[in-house]
């Protein structure tokens, strides 16, 4: 029996290719990740100046800062996100009797997926974000985390292991809202390409760097809440800077109204798309030489 006919394999596969071309995208894109981090945190200069400060006062190597965080990140969240939704556009497609999905159900996969990929993602997505902001931290105040699985085990300690899922619900609307703008607009842009000849990889590209700006558009609000709220430590009197999720958007909306939460856009932008680009590209790649061989 050939491998693609594997029950197995076929359970397997969009699973194991979503996670290779996250971890593959993300080993490209980390320094960007944490310079955009850093400004949101509050870092001046832009970022470049940022980025040159980083490896003036912390080292080359700074800038990879939490990239075991990173693949750990992808191997869980982008596992999880891309291989459900591989799974819920078949089943629609099933329904549909093999039609083109209306871009509705388009959106409505990617939400699903990126829900459901980011509960799997958040413990990851947490040390991540601790690691990349220790940097900002007084030197008496740092955590120094030496990896992943220190970042994790101390939060465990210090919070339990529902400390593990601090900002979880945001994390997961922000992926809701990445998801839908990349997996909803690239299959969108794939049909409208395919419809103009335009095919092969030429037709990849296109559709990835559109599916990058309207992953950045939708999620940077989402992503800008979501790391202040990781990030935040006890005040002097033991309570936190936010108390959730509308919290922090009202604190923030009252200090600097809408464009706020578009703090680091570029920078974002610069960081979310090409990782959307690269993530599949990657993943057409993969899909395309696994065909070639019959997986």
């Amino acid at each position: 029996m050939a491998l693609k006919d594997n029950e197995v394999w076929k359970a397997v596969k969009p699973f194991m290719n979503g996670g290779l071309s996250g971890m593959g995208a993300t080993c490209v894109i980390q320094p960007l990740d944490i310079v955009k981090v850093r400004l949101q945190l509050g870092s001046t200069g832009g970022p470049f100046g940022v980025a040159a400060g980083i490896i003036k006062n912390e080292g080359f190597g700074a800038l990879y800062t939490g990239l075991s965080a990173g693949l750990l990140r992808q191997a869980t969240y982008t596992t999880a996100r891309l291989g459900i939704h591989a799974k819920i556009v078949d089943f629609l497609k099933e329904q549909n009797k093999g039609a083109p999905l209306p871009l509705a159900q388009k959106a409505g996969a990617g939400l699903a997926a990126g829900g459901l990929g980011a509960i799997f993602g958040s413990p990851a997505d947490l040390s991540l974000i601790r690691m990349q902001a220790d940097g900002t931290l007084p030197a008496a105040e740092r955590r120094n985390y030496t990896g992943v699985v220190h970042a994790l085990t101390d939060i465990v300690k210090k919070d339990g292991p529902a400390g593990l899922f601090v900002g979880a619900s945001t994390t997961a609307v922000r992926a809701m809202a990445l998801n839908m703008g990349m997996l909803a607009s690239n299959d969108q842009a794939k049909e409208m390409l395919d419809a103009n000849g335009i095919t092969g990889f030429p037709k990849t590209l296109g559709a990835s760097a559109i599916a990058g700006f309207f992953a950045s558009f939708f999620s940077l609000p989402f992503d800008y809440v979501k790391t202040q709220l990781q990030k935040q430590k006890p005040l002097p009197d033991g309570t936190m800077p936010f108390k959730g999720f509308m919290d922090c958007c009202g604190k923030t909306m009252a200090s600097g109204g809408p464009l706020k939460f578009y703090t680091g856009f570029p920078t974002y932008y610069v960081r979310i798309a090409p990782h959307a680009m690269f993530t599949l590209i990657i993943l057409d790649q993969i899909n395309a030489f696994q065909k070639s061989v019959g997986a």
